[in-house]
């Protein structure tokens, strides 16, 4: 047996062979960025103290002269000048002794907004080599010394890298592109898969590989539906019971997308003509015997099919892979290229990154130089391998012969497939290489593995029947077959009787958490299979959550048999008594959008709220867009536009009418101004609250609630393949808001307005100028023209008179337009003086070959020397620019838009006189972020004031402008034909030209401009399970937080990571009856609506001395008042503490407010200050 992962120290690394790529995850910092608090982020620092990462990799397989005269004489293999795979392995030659193949194909499979143009890459070192490819002549093909790979493996690593045909609708499939990328999604669209059985696990299975999109999607299973598979399988109903699984489950799963033809397997069996098996990439077995998995498993992996096995027990669960002798990772990780600006780079190979910005490389990453001066040769050469030796640098080698470095350079990191070798299931049953999901449980997966070899055992024994729920004597033969399998094995397992005895009594549990986990961690699997995307599990991997079994109820045999019942699944884990407490829960869903509809979809199975007292309210103020569908299974394409809270509802209560009735929808954000809605009485009625929100503001009100009204809270996020869940615990856990997620990135106004240097710079620049030009704007106009004495205010606000006043001109006056061709004439006019007047002036005030007051030169570093445009209407980004402004000019001012063909345009934009631009001396540009504005505004200079007065008076009165009002841009990013996305990306992408940064086409740009959460459903299907599986302990009343777990996961990787929640703080105070120990999070002082004497008197009773008390920014007492502020104030008889409330902040307690809240500054017993908790006062 071997590992697949390691422990050292904090830091989780997950090792897979030889090739030791060895991404390394820190669980603390596994949380999500922006919104989602679900970061699974690789904090890849290894063994550098610095934080550096590190990653440790091993000499790649070799590609040899002799191989490329092999491939040429191999059958029916060509060499394609036009293949980038091919031109990269057998064309490309190489100066070095050995030229590696995870050089010849890292560029491969990548878009070009993911790394570098093989092509492009491949010919331009060719150009620079000149030499002929076959001059290896000495070269071997081996990896440690080791001969790995033959010529058939090559030509099916390149086979899978290759690009598929086919289109992709961008408008269903958004938010997954932007995790899986185009070329991944086309390989996907070409494969087809077979999913066989269509239990829980299955149809969890087939539904996440229907959502994400392949060819063809295939289900197997002629059995029969059993009234106990609904306890996880959702697209099945009472009426289907007798009725073959796969025929009745294959046209619901077809309704999940219309670009996944779904149809059934034609055969009985899977095993009787096993060629049938040919036509498939990959295969998913589940509830499948183990000698059929077998039979299986040796076909596909001499046929070069890919296979999982999963299958879940209960709480115990297990999937397989097996990707063939030579399967090729495109992207292990799925993170971005890193890329940077070099500062230096000596003789040793020694890159320094700019300003210490860290180069977030790992050793063992490859990246490629442009714009070094100097070290020329280095500029567009092939990758180079890297060690990291610092957080700011990392050595590329040998640079001898390379010359000395002078200035400039910029490196981007180049992602590398990776060749991985798997092992037949026959022969990993021997020796398992076994990923650990739960580092706590180090010991589990290999007695896991023998005791699931014995309940298939034990099922080919009986006739293909699992052990019986809580049986002994099953429960003992199962031990039994465990032992003897144990002892047969080479590698023994400490086998734990007790842990056998549980899994055999777990053997019929059917349920859906744990179907959703492994229902989404499989279907990930098959993707990365056909996809090349992501590192695949190698080999095994084995969870449980024993952690999840209850103790407030009983559990035996007599209350885990069936009852004939839907949920017979849960019975025989948790039992009768325990599925009474699931029926009477009363939980509050807040967000009904892709983890709300798996959450309903799961409680629906649970049997959550369908006892006479449960009740299950959900809230989603938003509507269903198509982008929804790929990811939000429970949503059609007929309910776009509806509200997403009513047809979740409606679709669960059709999957499970036990609910029907007890499902409460609104359509209202959660927040202070609907506290009047979710009041008092509404959540403490709650039991449960669960959030499924994308935005931290609303998870942080959520969070505050429930702290407030100490209700338990179940949090989870996803950002693409990473995904975590959160429990907070009255009394117990810290809350969601404990903790803070980094703050958004901002980018310094310097560097937006004259000095960008990535792409990112260009894209935030031009969404602002979106803004400035079609929202603000209008929107001043807009208050001029409705509101009396607007000026007056206007030029009353410091700092932004002349600006405000400037625009009113403009847009009223100066470029008012009257119809379409004045909106083009605006667009061609702004294009020229923001891609050339100003760039004109930028380098009259600095030219290209000034200096620093310390010599060096100005346009060096993170500075790039740009050049004026020049409007080319057949330029297609110079043309859309003036398109998408126009036309958004004219949404504004509700003028028509004219013809759209781009002879129309050119007859206008000829006509159009340019006037010709010359820089202006007394124009003031900051060089710096750190020099002061030179531009900024300084009110009372008399000239100043002049100015202002003259614009003034160029301004016509308001009423002059009747029935004018403009109409304001409300950006939507999801629209294509808005115009909204085509004006930012024209606008970055041209002045990316300005400053020769790299484009960014415009997926890429709507994803940044749109700040997008990347999102799959596999993802999203996984997490839920998880908060589920925390959802069975809150109900059991579990207060031991040992038993909870905090989850991170990366799929990609693919880490799982788990740690119980952090405590919340404790302190503590001396009063009048001794030491006194308080939650700072929990805990509170409650008092009644007294007198402020009173309440003094009250806590003085406490020992505690009050020194202020504050109702949010009102101070009601403070002693150091004068005693005449005081008197009034104190006994306000019979006006109690809401009137002098009321009185003091001049603002009236709402109606429907039953409490208030205070804050208290005090001294104990020791005349120390000490921290208490926050004061309820109780108005009603």
């Amino acid at each position: 047996m071997s590992w697949s992962c390691e422990e050292r120290g904090s830091t989780l690394g997950a090792q897979t062979e030889h090739q030791d790529y060895t991404p390394t995850v820190k669980a603390k910092d596994m949380r999500c960025a922006q919104a989602t608090r679900s970061d699974g982020v690789v904090d890849a620092s290894g063994g550098d103290p610095g934080g550096a990462p590190s990653r440790d990799c091993g000499t790649g397989p070799l590609i040899t002269s002799d191989v490329f005269a092999c491939c040429q004489t191999q059958s029916g293999f060509h060499i394609a000048l036009d293949d980038p795979i091919c031109f990269l392995l057998f064309v490309l030659p190489s100066s070095a002794a050995h030229l590696q193949l995870e050089d010849s194909l890292r560029a491969t499979a990548l878009g070009p907004s993911e790394g570098l143009d093989p092509v492009k890459l491949a010919a331009g070192k060719r150009k620079a080599n000149g030499t002929d490819p076959t001059s290896a002549k000495k070269q071997r093909l081996e990896v440690d010394d080791a001969p790995i790979m033959a010529v058939d493996g090559i030509k099916n690593a390149a086979e899978q890298l290759k690009n598929a045909s086919g289109e992709i609708d961008e408008s269903l499939y958004s938010r997954q592109l932007y995790v899986l990328g185009h070329e991944a999604m086309k390989r996907m669209g070409s494969s087809h898969v077979l999913v066989a059985g269509m239990r829980g696990l299955g149809v969890e299975i087939a539904k996440n590989i229907a959502l994400a999109g392949v060819k063809s999607l295939t289900l197997y299973d002629p059995r029969p539906a059993a009234i106990a598979d609904l306890s996880s399988q959702f697209f099945l109903q009472p009426a289907d019971v007798g009725k073959p699984r796969a025929d009745v489950t294959a046209p619901r799963v077809s309704e999940l997308n219309p670009y996944t033809p779904v149809g059934v397997h034609p055969s009985d069996s899977l095993t009787s003509d096993l060629t049938q098996l040919s036509k498939y990439q990959c295969i998913v077995l589940t509830d499948t015997p183990l000698k059929d998995q077998l039979t299986i498993s040796d076909y596909c992996h001499e046929h070069d099919i890919y296979i999982i096995v999963a299958d879940t027990y209960g709480l115990f669960g297990t999937i397989f892979a097996d990707f063939g002798k030579n399967f090729t990772c495109g992207d292990p990780t799925g993170e971005n290229p890193q890329n940077g600006i070099v500062a230096g780079i000596d003789q040793d190979g020694l890159v320094s990154a700019l300003d210490e910005t860290r180069h977030g490389l790992e050793d063992g990453d490859y990246v490629t130089f442009t714009e070094v001066e100097g070290m020329e040769s280095l500029n567009d050469a092939p990758p180079r391998k890297i060690e990291v030796k610092g957080p700011y640098t990392f050595s590329i080698g040998d640079v001898s012969g390379a010359g000395t470095y002078k200035r400039g350079g910029l490196y981007q990191q180049v992602k590398m497939p990776k060749i991985i070798s798997f092992e037949p299931l026959r022969q990993q049953l021997q020796k398992p290489e076994l990923m650990m999901s739960d580092f706590a449980k180090f010991d589990r997966p290999q007695q896991l593995h023998v005791g699931f070899q014995a309940l298939q055992a034990f099922a080919e024994k009986n006739g293909g029947i699992f052990p019986k729920p809580h049986n002994d004597a099953d429960a003992a033969e199962v031990a039994k077959l465990a032992h003897e399998i144990n002892n047969s094995s080479d590698d023994k397992a400490e086998l734990d009787d007790k842990l056998l005895k549980e899994l055999s009594y777990q053997a019929q549990g059917d349920l859906a958490s744990v179907a959703a986990f492994f229902g989404g961690l499989a279907a990930q699997e098959a993707l990365k299979s056909v996809s090349g995307k992501f590192h695949p599990i190698k080999q095994w991997l084995y969870f449980d959550s024993l952690e999840s079994l209850p103790t407030s109820v009983q559990r035996s045999e007599e209350l885990c048999k069936p009852t004939n019942s839907r949920y017979d699944g849960q019975i025989a884990v948790f039992g009768r008594e325990y599925q009474q407490k699931l029926a009477d829960l009363k939980v509050f869903l807040v967000g009904a959008g892709a983890i709300g509809c798996e959450m309903l979809k799961n409680w629906a199975l649970m049997g959550i709220a369908t006892g006479p007292k449960g009740k299950i309210y959900v809230t989603d103020n938003d509507q269903i867009e198509r982008s929804n569908l790929n990811r939000q299974f429970l949503f059609r394409p007929k309910d776009v536009g509806k509200f997403k809270s009513d047809c979740a509802a409606e679709a669960v209560q059709a999957m499970n009418p036990d609910v029907t009735g007890n499902i409460v929808t609104m359509k209202d954000k959660v927040g202070a101004d609907t506290e009047d809605i979710f009041d008092e009485k509404f959540w403490e009625n709650l039991d449960l609250v669960t959030n499924a929100l994308d935005n931290v503001d609303a998870r942080t009100y959520v969070d505050r609630r429930c702290v407030f009204f100490r209700k338990p809270l179940l949090d989870s996020g996803t950002l693409g393949t990473k995904g975590n869940s959160q429990v907070v615990l009255p009394h117990i856990t810290e809350s969601y808001s404990s903790s803070h997620d980094p703050p958004e990135q901002s980018f310094p106004m310097c560097t937006l307005r004259s000095f960008p240097n990535r792409i990112e710079h260009t894209i935030a620049w031009a969404k602002d100028l979106f803004h400035t030009y079609f929202t603000g704007s209008p929107e001043v106009v807009n208050l001029y023209l409705t509101q009396p004495n607007y000026l007056d205010k206007a030029l009353k606000q410091s700092g932004s008179e002349k600006q405000t006043l400037e625009t009113l001109k403009e847009f009223l006056v100066d470029k008012k337009p009257n119809n379409f061709e004045d909106c083009i004439e605006w667009a061609r006019l702004e294009f020229e003086k923001l891609y050339s007047n100003t760039i004109l002036q930028l380098l009259y005030n600095f030219p290209k070959d000034s200096t620093t007051s310390s010599g060096q030169p100005f346009w060096s570093g993170p500075k790039r020397a740009p050049d004026a445009l020049k409007f080319d209407i057949d330029n297609e980004t110079h043309f859309s620019f003036v398109e998408a402004g126009a036309s958004l000019r004219a949404f504004n001012y509700g003028i028509a838009v004219g013809p759209a063909d781009k002879a129309s345009y050119a007859q206008v934009l000829d006509k159009i006189i340019v006037p010709d631009f010359a820089p202006d001396s007394n124009v003031k540009i900051q060089a710096n972020d750190s020099d002061p504005d030179p531009n900024a505004e300084q009110g009372g200079a008399p000239d100043a004031d002049t100015e202002l007065q003259d614009i003034v008076k160029a301004l016509p009165p308001p009423k002059s402008f009747q029935g004018l009002k403009l109409e304001p841009v409300e950006f939507e990013k999801d629209d294509d034909s808005n115009h909204h996305i085509d004006f930012i990306a024209a606008a970055s992408n041209l002045r990316a030209l300005n400053y020769k940064i790299v484009l960014a086409d415009r997926h890429k740009t709507k994803f940044i401009a749109g700040k997008i959460i990347p999102a799959i459903a596999t993802t999203t299907a996984l997490v839920t399970g998880l908060v589920n599986l925390e959802l069975y302990k809150v109900l059991d009343g579990k207060t031991d937080i040992e038993q909870y777990k905090n989850g991170f996961i990366n799929l990609a990787l693919p880490f799982f990571g788990f740690s119980e929640p952090i405590a919340s703080p404790k302190g503590k105070y001396v009063g009048k009856e001794g030491e006194v120990t308080i939650d700072k999070l929990w805990d509170r002082f409650e008092v009644e609506n007294t007198t402020l004497q009173e309440f003094l008197d009250h806590f003085a009773a406490k020992g505690l001395e009050i020194f202020m008390i504050g109702a949010g920014v009102t101070l009601l007492y403070a002693s150091f008042y004068p005693p005449a502020k005081v008197k009034d104030r104190l006994p306000m008889k019979p006006h109690r503490m809401d009137k002098l409330i009321e009185q003091i902040s001049k603002t009236p307690i709402p109606a429907h407010q039953s409490n208030y809240i205070l804050e208290v500054t005090c001294s104990d017993q020791t005349d120390d200050d000490v921290e208490v908790p926050y004061v309820m006062l109780k108005l009603h």
